[in-house]
């Protein structure tokens, strides 16, 4: 990803007649370089991205003996600043063109998972919205609009919340009653940190990955275990677990587990956000809905883009301080243990798209440095037809390397402290 992404910047580069003087993914000190013609293409010991040299830019070389002296017609800062943008944003295009590839492709292979009606037999979960609305955990949803539906999802369709005088009819406790969708439902759900859920199936479930260095997998759980029991507490569905573990911070709890035939008792410390660490595997029969091609390119594009929605969002509340940085934020270790320690080649492509596009959004970032810093200084210039003294982007580079080479140390940092503490 950071070979084609240095690509996307070298190929119009050489187009626009820019002497591109280095390509190389990794930074120094080399391990390989060769020449070919005017370009140096190599690889670098330090993995952690890669660059392309251009004459006359100021980049992370930091080499400022062209700008001395009278720009020549080869060099970056002798070009319209149009093409010199073409050229920055080169990359980023590059990156979500493979992201999105990548999801379009999934999408007509893999198709879309489902559940169907059928399936949500156990009822909802309803969250602190749902409830508000009228609607209550163990509910069984009959029709939306006095008409049938087909598959969970079309519960939260936005079409739903967008007609008027919408209305759920459920099954209570054998009850046959309508509960009433307010027109300002999708305002609600806006609020992410209010009403982060909405309403969910309620599923029985047994262990899936384990996280790594969390206590279920130092406490000995495995793939495939049930959990029939928190301390004297009988758990059948996933919505139960969660409900006791919410207020058993850094607690001691006891976990009856079946695993195949035989039952085991399990002692474990939660974390301080409550949680065991493992992903749950819901016991429910899903469908897999096959799209043709032209419809894989339009639900592909869009699960693509919603990565960078959600990331968007994540920075967000990062910055705002809702969301923990030391827990939102991972480096190429953290990356490695998402991947997890069983191939599997859905999901392999499945993060690489998703990593593909975290690359392009953070390569966007206004930072000088990145390829989003160079977009405002360009953008600046373009509008305002002046253009920033060297002096202004070499102060402005090393601000921008000073800020990457923190958040690098503490993205490493971070996953050196998950491992180990």
């Amino acid at each position: 990803m950071v070979g084609l992404h240095e690509l996307g910047h070298m190929l119009p580069a050489k187009y626009f007649g820019m002497r591109v003087e280095k390509f190389f993914i990794g930074f120094p000190p080399k391990l390989f370089a060769r020449r070919i013609g005017e370009t140096e293409y190599g690889i670098g010991t330090i993995p952690l991205g890669g660059f392309v040299k251009i004459s006359g830019m100021i980049d992370e070389s930091l080499d400022k003996s062209q700008l001395s002296e009278s720009p020549q017609s080869w060099e970056f800062r002798s070009k319209p600043a149009w093409q010199r943008l073409i050229v920055m944003v080169g990359g980023v295009t590059v990156n979500a063109i493979l992201g999105i590839v990548i999801f379009i492709v999934l999408t007509y292979i893999s198709g879309e998972v489902t559940l169907p009606k059928s399936e949500a037999k156990y009822g909802i979960v309803a969250y602190d919205l749902a409830q508000e609305i009228g609607l209550k955990t163990g509910d069984k949803i009959l029709k939306v609009n006095g008409k049938e539906y087909s598959a969970f999802d079309d519960l939260r369709n936005q079409d739903v919340f967008f007609s008027s005088n919408s209305y759920y009819t459920i099954n209570r406790d054998g009850k046959i009653l309508d509960i009433s969708i307010p027109g300002n439902l999708l305002d609600k759900l806006a609020d992410e940190k209010k009403y982060p859920q909405f309403l969910d199936p309620v599923f029985p479930f047994e262990i899936g990955e384990l996280l790594p260095n969390n206590p279920g997998q130092k406490a000995g759980l495995k793939r495939g275990d049930q959990i029939l029991r928190i301390d004297s507490t009988p758990i059948k569905f996933f919505h139960e677990f969660q409900e006791y573990l919410k207020t058993r911070k850094n607690t001691p709890i006891q976990l009856l587990v079946l695993r195949q035939n035989d039952t085991l008792l399990i002692p474990l410390i939660t974390t301080a956000d409550a949680k065991i660490g493992f992903m749950p595997n819901a016991l429910l029969k899903y469908d897999t809905l096959h799209h043709s091609l032209a419809t894989s390119c339009v639900l592909g594009t869009q699960r693509a883009f919603s990565i960078v929605i959600d990331n968007v969002r994540g920075l967000a509340k990062v910055a705002s301080g809702e969301i923990s940085a030391s827990k939102s934020i991972s480096g190429p270790i953290g990356i490695a243990q998402v991947f997890g320690n069983v191939w599997d080649w859905t999901r392999f492509w499945l993060l690489t798209g998703m990593i593909s596009m975290v690359l392009a959004l953070m390569n966007l970032l206004p930072i000088p440095a990145l390829d989003g810093g160079h977009v405002v200084f360009l953008l600046y210039e373009i509008f305002t037809k002046r253009k920033p003294s060297d002096r202004f982007l070499e102060i402005a580079q090393y601000a921008g390397m000073s800020i990457l080479l923190s958040l690098m140390v503490f993205a490493f940092y971070n996953d050196l402290v998950k491992i180990f503490m």
